[in-house]
Parts: structure tokens; C-alpha cells; sequence
């Protein structure tokens, strides 16, 4: 006996999941079957009632903001689910209108044509490290912008350190430095205090970092 497939394509944003289903087959039926809200229960009962009979699901969904956490759910389920990268989904020359209900119907689609390509979904572990590493990349940023900021303040007021910049004597002569008046003296200041927090900011990331390696 041929198993059932309903293939789902799901358009995943914050609060809401619009959701579209394809039928087997190269002329079975596409239809959008509306939005549920992106929470556990909701998709639970979206499961129950697309399988029912024992039909067989395949899902799909485009990556984005909203991270894997329906995928790690449909699959903790028995499901199959493939996340898919935007650039990789094959679109008509000029058709840029998107909507919740139009992708949901696309993706739907692709998938029971077997366009669409998967993309590999990291386990939390390794997920867990990417954001330790785009945390500490993050911290270096702000760190370097908070110094441009500082001396580009200082530039403007004539101010020039000669030598080696954020070495023990450039600190001594940053704090040695004083304005006649006193908002000039302020600015000074927290720009001072915005680098020294980002530097803290920094070391701590970078001792995460080494700390969890793996």
C-alpha cells in the first residue's frame, strides 16, 4: 500500500507560522491553510490534525531570525523537516512580492518538486557555540568603534597623542587631559569609561571563549 505524504511548507516568523500544504503527486492540490501561532502547542495540534490517518508529514521552512527551534521540534516528533537557505530557493525572474501566504504556498510547493535544498541544522551544542563566537565578535566590534570614537573626539579638539596608541602612556596622558569646560570634560569622560567597558566586555568573551573551546 503507497504512504500518504501531505508535504507542509511553513513561513516561520515571531508570533505567527503561515501554513501551506501540497498533496502527493505533480497535479495534487496546493492549499494555504492559514496562520497558528508559533509556540509548542500550536504546532502540536497543527501535527494532529495534518497527520491524521497516518498520513505522512514533510515539512520545510526558510532559515531566518527565528532559528531551529521548530525544526528540532517536528523532528524530536518523528517528522521530516528540512530548513532551507533564501538564496538557494529557486525564484521566477521578477516575481519580488512576498507575502506570509505566497511563501507558505512556494515553499509547499518546491518541496514536493524536491527543489529545494537543505541546509545543515547545527545540534544546540554547536549552535550554543556559534553564539559564544558571534558574542565575542560582537565585543572586538564595539570595542574598536568605542576607541574610533574616543580619539576622533580628541582629533577634533586638537588633541593628538604621539606614540604607541592604548599603551600605559597613552592611558596616563587620556586621563592627564582636561577642557575648559566642564561638557567637554563629561564627554571625555564617558568616552573614557564606554572604552573601558567595552575592553571588559571584551576580555570577558575572549575567557568564555577559551574557556568552552572545543
Amino acid at each position: 500500500m503507497a504512504e500518504d505524504i501531505s508535504f507542509i511548507g511553513l513561513d516561520v516568523h515571531k508570533a505567527t507560522i503561515a501554513v501551506a500544504v501540497a498533496d502527493e503527486g505533480r497535479h495534487g492540490e496546493v492549499r494555504f491553510l492559514g496562520e497558528v501561532q508559533n509556540d509548542l502547542a500550536a504546532l502540536d495540534r497543527l501535527v494532529a490534525k495534518l497527520g491524521k490517518g497516518g498520513r505522512s508529514l514533510r515539512f520545510c521552512y526558510e532559515a531566518g531570525p527565528c532559528g531551529y527551534g521548530v525544526h528540532r521540534q517536528l523532528s524530536a516528533r518523528g517528522h521530516d523537516c528540512i530548513v532551507v537557505a533564501p538564496s538557494q530557493i529557486p525564484r521566477k525572474p521578477g516575481d519580488r512580492v512576498k507575502t506570509d501566504r505566497r511563501d507558505a504556498v512556494m515553499l509547499a510547493s518546491l518541496h514536493r518538486a524536491g527543489q529545494l535544498t537543505p541546509v545543515w541544522v547545527p545540534d544546540t551544542s554547536h549552535e550554543a557555540m556559534r553564539d559564544l563566537v558571534r558574542a565575542r565578535a560582537a565585543a572586538v566590534a564595539s570595542g574598536k568603534a568605542a576607541r574610533q570614537q574616543l580619539l576622533g573626539f580628541l582629533l577634533r579638539h586638537g588633541r593628538r597623542f604621539e606614540g604607541r596608541p592604548w599603551s600605559r602612556t597613552h592611558r596616563a596622558w587620556l586621563a592627564g587631559q582636561r577642557f575648559d569646560h566642564p561638557a567637554g570634560q563629561i564627554v571625555l569622560q564617558d568616552h573614557i569609561d564606554t572604552v573601558d567597558a567595552a575592553a571588559e566586555r571584551v576580555a570577558l568573551a575572549c575567557c568564555r571563549f577559551d574557556g568552552h573551546r572545543v
